[in-house]
């Protein structure tokens, strides 16, 4: 089955995996998790409905029953599978994914993620090796509405925002759901009929394209920060009163700032993050840790740590209040209030992200290559060659550190590509850099 990925199981719906996969998956699904009750969220998109049905069916042939909560964003599942006590969870979503894909993240009780090393391994082989064989006492499917709950707890964080001028793109994803309920009337909202076939941009807001009509609205109304969220809500983007995407790293040392003026600890970034995020987070006076990209691995990390927050390029950004999780919307009310506080000072948004814009960065490049493991070790061999780093990092692919410049290479956890993303002192370098890079991976390319 194809559709069995590092974090999660996703693909496209038809093709990567089928209705009849997706209730085997249900029904072997409790015996791995050992749960007696499973609770199902599910995004908007279209195959969302069939795929639901078919994982009750699985999930009820093997004798366990399915709380449902209908619609919802994957944050909130992790809200109600830790807050209430249930035995796992199955969030139905593709997340960032075009419209023809669909898929299942998993949780244990507690939040905790389910992954490839933790337990989807066993879930494939199950799938592949086994047959359902419907037990005589079958589960039963019940709803439950958690969603003021959920609001609730995010309204602990709805800071003072009089004056402060939003613009906020849901993507036609769930954010829609409880944005407005949250925010109030006041934000210019766009994009937020909730509609799995997105109509108006791919639900991704890494993809600078995704984000055109966000960047209009900020500079056409004036505003003084921009919103845009992913699918499923978990990721957020930000833009600045200038129109500028702000590079998502970075806003995991503003998440720091606001946090480490509280109390002291440590902070998770991930192997793609700016020199100047780690740098920030020691003048405030906490901790850095790096670790691997992946919301499974981060969450775990966070845990393993005591880590007081965490983010990744990608835009997750993960709180220990919120259970080591991700939640787009806790992040959004976070950053909304520095921005708040630095309009009450008379200083834009982009005040906050200037001071840590300290070297000429490339973003995440992407290369379709063939041998993806020869592929890194071709580029470490031509670099560690001609000068030796000052650190190596090889839990996720490898980081090399020199001086003046350092690169991360990695393969994809989900997608056919090479990542790549390079930091210089200055753009002369980094240009220099990326060709010498670019012209080791040729050969590999595609």
């Amino acid at each position: 089955m194809k559709a069995f990925k590092a974090y999660d199981i996703r693909g496209v719906y038809g093709r990567d995996f089928t209705a009849s996969d997706v209730e085997k998956i249900g029904y072997f699904l409790p015996k791995l998790l050992k749960a007696d009750t499973v609770l199902v969220g599910r995004d908007a998109r279209v195959s969302s409905p069939e795929i639901f049905e078919a994982l009750c069916r699985g999930i009820t042939s093997g004798g366990a029953d399915v709380v449902s909560i209908g619609l919802s964003t994957t944050p909130t599942i992790y809200f109600t599978v830790a807050t209430k006590g249930f035995d796992a969870s199955v969030q139905i979503t593709a997340s960032h994914n075009p419209p023809e894909y669909n898929g299942l993240k998993v949780c244990r009780t507690g939040a905790i993620p389910v992954d490839y090393s933790t337990g989807l391994a066993d879930l494939q082989k199950m799938c592949e090796t086994e047959e359902i064989i419907p037990l005589p006492a079958r589960g039963i499917v019940h709803e439950i509405d958690v969603r003021g709950d959920y609001l609730d707890f995010l309204r602990h964080w709805l800071p003072d925002l009089s004056g402060l001028r939003i613009g906020i793109d849901c993507s036609n994803g769930m954010a829609a759901l409880l944005i407005k309920e949250l925010l109030g009337p006041d934000p210019i909202y766009i994009h937020s009929e909730i509609d799995g076939t997105f109509p108006n941009h791919q639900p991704n807001p890494l993809e600078e394209e995704n984000c055109a009509d966000i960047k209009k609205l900020v500079i056409d109304n004036q505003l003084d920060i921009g919103l845009i969220f992913d699918g499923d809500a978990d990721r957020l983007m930000f833009i600045d009163e200038r129109g500028r995407c702000v590079q998502p790293d970075l806003i995991t040392a503003v998440l720091a700032e606001y946090y480490l003026a509280k109390e002291k600890g440590r902070v998770l970034h991930d192997i793609r993050t700016s020199k100047a995020v780690a740098e920030r987070i020691i003048e405030l006076g906490g901790e850095p840790h790096m670790w691997k990209v992946g919301h499974s691995f981060a969450k775990v990390k966070m845990r393993e740590l005591g880590c007081i927050v965490g983010g990744e390029l990608a835009g997750h950004y993960y709180f220990r209040d919120f259970f080591n999780c991700d939640s787009g919307i806790l992040a959004g009310l976070i950053v909304l209030s520095v921005a708040a506080r630095l309009k009450a000072e008379g200083k834009p948004f982009s005040n906050c992200i200037d001071g840590l814009m300290r070297y000429a960065n490339s973003g995440e490049i992407n290369f379709r290559v063939k041998a993806k493991d020869e592929a890194i070790t071709a580029v470490v061999k031509k670099l560690i060659t001609e000068k030796t780093p000052q650190a190596i990092y090889d839990f996720d692919g490898v980081r090399l550190e020199f001086d003046d410049w350092w690169v991360s290479v990695r393969s994809s956890n989900t997608e056919p590509w090479l990542r790549v993303v390079i930091e210089a002192d200055n753009e002369t370098l980094l240009a220099e850099k990326r060709a010498a890079i670019e012209t080791v991976l040729a050969e590999f390319v595609q």
